[in-house]
């Protein structure tokens, strides 16, 4: 059963938030963020608010700390509800945000208290950060038609790689059709251009076309990971590509 409680249509999304006494299959009492075009954007366990749900920030929380334990310095692109903000609580994290009604939201609904969110364009805010400053930059965008295209040109992914530490890591969260899904082989064979060593992984689809969460992983330096520890996820290759550049 939903029972409603927020509902917006802002300059960016349609947003609502809902509780449910059944999310994914599991009985409990959830809190859900969702927008209109896309999946759930983020759940939090109301009896339990700290457990990760969904499985993709699980498998990226894993990556994370499996190929950097001592990392300090984060930017994220997409808040949601806070969730790897909140769980690396003791880590320099800044986010970008687009929706400041998404950042509301978060602090109203599911409890968010850390002030690192600033509002702006990711590209943008991303661009103004010294050379050379992070671990990690991490992609978790989307607007009615998936990631935006801005945020995976070739252009984009040369400003990622000079944010980043030498041995530094992208990770970006995205959907795509299980089998042959030709913008992602486009974003994969980009980001490619970048980075010398990468992975990518998708979520098991129950028949090809189906839409799953995929994650993408760039670095200079080999990419570490435990299947155990990755949620479901599974080591995939994406089709031959071409290049994305800025419109």
């Amino acid at each position: 059963m939903h029972h409603l409680l927020f509902q917006d249509q802002t300059v960016n999304h349609h947003i609502t938030v809902y509780d449910t006494d059944e999310l994914d299959g599991q009985k409990g009492r959830f809190r859900v963020l969702k927008f209109a075009s896309e999946a759930n954007q983020g759940a939090m366990d109301l009896d339990d608010p700290d457990r990760v749900l969904f499985e993709y920030p699980r498998a990226i929380i894993h990556l994370m700390e499996h190929n950097a334990p001592d990392f300090e310095e984060v930017f994220m692109i997409g808040h949601g509800i806070g969730t790897l903000s909140r769980y690396f609580s003791e880590k320099n994290i800044m986010v970008a945000e687009l929706d400041p009604v998404v950042i509301q939201i978060s602090r109203d609904y599911f409890g968010y208290s850390r002030n690192n969110v600033q509002i702006g364009d990711g590209r943008v805010l991303l661009e103004r950060q010294p050379a050379g400053k992070f671990d990690y930059v991490v992609l978790d965008a989307f607007d009615a038609e998936g990631t935006p295209l801005h945020l995976v040109s070739t252009t984009f992914f040369q400003i990622i790689a000079d944010k980043l530490k030498p041995d530094g890591t992208v990770l970006l969260n995205l959907t795509g059709r299980a089998g042959h899904d030709h913008l992602l082989g486009a974003i994969g064979e980009t980001m490619s251009q970048h980075f010398a060593y990468t992975l990518v992984f998708a979520l098991k689809a129950d028949s090809r076309g189906d839409v799953v969460n995929f994650i993408l992983a760039g670095s200079g330096k080999p990419l570490l990971y435990q299947e155990r520890q990755m949620a479901g996820f599974k080591e995939t290759t994406l089709p031959p590509g071409y290049l994305l550049w800025d419109e």
